[in-house]
């Protein structure tokens, strides 16, 4: 991109004011989490409103996954020669009107459409976001370009999931999904105003963008990223069992314990981007030692109500700390379809996230609640030892990547 070299030739010794367009990246990833998450808070109503079980509407969850999951990286090769600002303003306003549609929708098949059409737009904005908010900054600092765009996801969960459900609960789950349409809006109006024309090199035709995509190395760190995730999701999936049952917090704690959880996640975050800024794969090593390590001693200290909040809040900063330099990491291994392979990125970690709910239901059938968390840390020490074997062989073959 011309902006990111033009930023990297210039004096790195000299401080770069902070590019206020990517707060309208931050907005976007703040409704598309907010539409992801609140469904969760609101599923009764939905349900009760719909005329459908629980278990069904929870396939509103599942099959928003799998849009992400499957779609997006499809979607992404699809419009792979649409001007990046152009797509992101396409793209939202998909978002819009997929929201528009589940506040009006007269069934459930019609509400399944529209969440459908909502998760094709996620990944491919999360990828095309990264890709774009990394060409806003000099090179050293696009971790951390990254990582504010992907507050608004954590923020979301933090502030507007809460906000979203209550919404929901008091005018209606329709009123949850308009809330969610009008910061769509706000997203788009910012993305329209302060998002710059970046000039954009020749992409890569689909044969070569797929090309890219299947390298073995970029495979390996895809599969990172989901292992990490899976560990996250088979421990967080089942979160206020633990707290309740074997903690033994009142249902009412839960909620502001997972408040604490999100300002973890949220400080994790921009931290994780700092740290990748200095040093990358370091950093995304360390992160998941740490991880696995944290969801180890969790083991323990579940049972044990202040320990527990302690290194509950902990873990999801080391847990989220990780993605934005995973992000880069991934980026910079598909030169040729950076946007492509961000985009998976979030298609694998969605994946893993499934991936990790499913285990942590066999753990709990056939071994007990009280075994996810060190099970979680085998998956995050997997991720780890993975990753740890790509780093040791560019060491030694003194592949540049190494220092990418």
């Amino acid at each position: 991109m011309a902006l990111s070299q033009q930023l990297s030739n210039s004096n790195p010794s000299i401080k770069q004011p902070f590019p206020v367009s990517i707060l309208s990246l931050t907005v976007g990833a703040f409704a598309i989490g907010m539409t992801e998450f609140v469904i969760m808070g609101i599923l009764p109503n939905v349900a009760a409103d719909l005329n459908v079980s629980i278990a069904m509407a929870g396939q509103l969850i599942t099959m928003y996954a799998l849009g992400v999951a499957v779609g997006a990286p499809i979607l992404t090769i699809l419009t792979h020669k649409i001007p990046q600002k152009k797509l992101l303003l396409l793209l939202m306003g998909l978002f819009i009107f997929g929201n528009g549609i589940s506040v009006f929708a007269p069934n459930y098949a019609v509400l399944m459409g529209a969440r459908m059409l909502t998760a094709l737009t996620h990944g491919t904005f999360f990828g095309v976001g990264a890709v774009i908010a990394s060409g806003l900054v000099r090179p050293d600092k696009r971790a951390g370009a990254v990582s504010i765009m992907m507050a608004g996801l954590t923020i979301a969960n933090i502030i507007g999931v809460p906000l979203g459900t209550f919404i929901g609960q008091q005018m209606g789950w329709r009123a949850s999904f308009g809330a969610i349409a009008i910061m769509g809006v706000l997203a788009l109006v910012g993305i329209l105003i302060f998002i710059p024309q970046i000039r954009q090199e020749q992409s890569s035709g689909i044969v070569q963008q797929v090309k890219e995509l299947l390298k073995p190395k970029l495979t390996l760190f895809l599969l990172i990223g989901a292992l990490g995730n899976a560990g996250l999701f088979a421990v967080f999936t089942y979160i206020a069992s633990l707290l309740i049952e074997i903690t033994g917090y009142a249902e009412a704690s839960v909620t502001w314990i997972l408040i604490l959880f999100g300002c973890g996640v949220t400080l994790g975050n921009i931290v994780g981007g700092k740290l990748a800024d200095w040093k990358l794969m370091p950093s995304i090593l360390s992160i998941y030692f740490a991880t696995a390590v944290i969801l180890a001693i969790l083991t323990f200290t579940i049972h044990q109500p202040i320990l527990a909040v302690v290194t509950i809040v902990l873990w999801g900063a080391a847990s989220f700390a990780v993605m934005p330099g995973l992000q880069i990491r991934v980026m910079n291994l598909a030169q040729g379809a950076p946007a492509l392979a961000s985009t998976s990125s979030h298609s694998a970690g969605n994946l893993g996230n499934a991936a990790g709910a499913f285990i942590g239901g066999l753990v709990i059938t056939h071994l007990s609640l009280n075994a996810l968390p060190w099970v979680g840390a085998i998956l995050a020490g997997i991720a780890f030892l993975l990753g740890l074997a790509c780093y040791i062989s560019e060491r030694k073959t003194g592949d540049a990547a190494v220092k990418a």
